[in-house]
């Protein structure tokens, strides 16, 4: 009997670790990343270029998952086509945050060593793919703090600067209290259940074996965990600090990778334990949440004055769409969600790159010092006026697309989620005036005649900006594919 189990164990193992396979060449890449920072000390970007190697090696490997289903390693992890639709937008920020990392002169200024920054980008990428797939409590706090650390050392990187030592500082101590707060909440579920997997929970709270008041408690504590990594008020202070004192390439891994992670392990919380609780309607928390991350976020933007940090409140702001989405829980709700991430990644990734080859010209992010830059910088002017464009949610961009398949989802659950949908609308309406703001700055103020100076960049780093513009148009006309590949995935999580 001891050899069966044995033998049924070293099987599973062996089937789990081959499904693994992804998430196992990111702990290669981690490791040879560290080991090319030793062995050619003279070259800078060995490690980045190892990293970004090893990102298109994982996207090889996930190709190969297309359409698995499966849970692996005793049911700690899912596998599964919603799981895999996250870990690629996950892993095309990664690569676009390292490739925006060669530019960025805040980084590579002095003798700094590179080796360990592109590492930890590779470790806090493992960490996200497993957070997008964790089926148990134990898997989802774990993956969490793998992500947090990474993170904290990230946003202090350029440690010579006090913003940056004073934002990592912040992170740590925000980071601690929301991950203390969350892994209470799951303990007491584990107090009330008996179980740490999220499926067998789900039975038992649909069966009513849970008690009413520890898994509201607990439901609420975990919620604050999630609502931390995705910067939803009023679990948001962190944001604006951290964003502002990170270097700009960490700023838009935060906001656009991290946010992902934690909306893709939030809405499979969601999905499997407060559908099913009989006993508070969490639909109503989520929408309060929503209605207030939009509404301060937007207002709080309107007064900011550095880029850095109206893209931080911006983020907040665009967490609150997202949990627009997370109201309606249904395969409509949870696609439109998708839809929205992946076309916020583009477009945020591609408004930090033009701040940070702007702030590599200038040496600053002041809205201010911002005055003519269009047309100093015709071409990246351009290019940030499309993304600004997007974030508002004006067509025919991606951001349009996104926010439309938002506000249907809702209008299509029913009247009962119309006054939500009017105040996303409102609030994209108050969002198109800060967005506005930097672009007076840019064409409206300061001097338009043709002496004026004129910045040179590298191609390679126009052609960068230029690769990030081209999924803001393309899927603001032609989107069908994406809405497609959410759609199925959808499908599939559900079934």
């Amino acid at each position: 009997m001891i050899n069966f189990d044995m033998n049924l164990l070293t099987a599973h193992l062996s089937q789990s670790i081959s499904v693994f396979a992804p998430e196992i060449a990111l702990l290669v890449t981690f490791i040879v990343a560290l080991f090319m920072d030793v062995v050619f000390k003279k070259t800078r970007n060995a490690s980045g270029y190892t990293v970004c190697v090893g990102l298109v090696v994982t996207g090889i490997l996930l190709c190969t998952q297309c359409g698995v289903k499966d849970n692996i390693f005793v049911s700690m992890l899912a596998v599964d086509p919603f799981a895999l639709f996250f870990k690629f937008l996950i892993l095309i920020s990664s690569l676009v945050v390292c490739l925006m990392s060669f530019f960025s002169d805040e980084l590579n200024k002095d003798d700094r060593k590179m080796g360990e920054y592109y590492s930890l980008i590779a470790g806090m990428t493992f960490g996200m793919f497993l957070l997008t797939g964790a089926t148990n409590m134990i898997m989802i706090y774990l993956a969490i703090e793998m992500m947090s650390l990474t993170s904290y050392v990230l946003a202090g990187f350029t440690k010579e600067i006090k913003r940056a030592s004073e934002a990592s500082l912040k992170y740590v101590i925000y980071g601690s209290i929301s991950s203390g707060i969350m892994v209470y909440g799951m303990s007491i579920m584990f107090g009330a259940s008996g179980t740490m997997n999220l499926v067998e929970l789900a039975g038992l709270i649909s069966a009513g074996k849970v008690a009413m008041m520890p898994m509201i408690v607990a439901s609420l504590m975990i919620i604050a965990g999630f609502g931390y990594k995705i910067s939803a008020v009023p679990f948001h202070f962190w944001t604006p600090d951290i964003y502002e004192g990170a270097p700009v390439t960490i700023s838009a891994f935060l906001a656009v990778a991290s946010k992902t992670a934690g909306f893709a392990g939030f809405i499979r919380f969601a999905q499997m334990i407060l559908t099913n609780d009989p006993f508070l309607d969490w639909k109503i928390v989520l929408a309060v949440l929503a209605v207030l991350t939009m509404c301060i976020g937007n207002l709080s933007a309107i007064w900011q004055n550095n880029a850095k940090r109206l893209m931080a409140y911006s983020a907040i702001a665009h967490a609150g769409y997202v949990l627009m989405g997370m109201v309606v829980m249904d395969e409509v709700g949870i696609s439109s969600i998708m839809i929205y991430l992946f076309m916020y990644a583009f477009m945020t990734l591609g408004a930090f790159a033009v701040i940070m080859l702007i702030a590599n010209k200038i040496g600053s992010e002041d809205l201010d010092d911002y005055n003519g830059i269009g047309y100093k910088m015709p071409v990246l002017g351009a290019f940030m006026v499309i993304f600004l464009f997007s974030l508002a949610g004006c067509p025919p961009t991606a951001g349009f697309v996104g926010k439309l398949y938002i506000f249907t989802a809702l209008f299509e659950s029913g009247s009962q989620w119309a006054w939500l949908a009017v105040i996303g609308i409102l609030n994209s309406v108050v969002s198109f005036y800060y967005y506005a703001k930097i672009m007076r700055n840019m064409y409206l103020r300061g001097d338009a005649n043709d002496t004026v100076e004129r910045y040179s960049f590298s191609s390679a780093s126009i052609a960068l900006v230029a690769i990030i513009t081209v999924p803001v148009v393309l899927f603001g006309i032609y989107f069908g594919p994406i809405v497609e590949w959410a759609n199925n995935s959808v499908a599939l999580f559900f079934n």
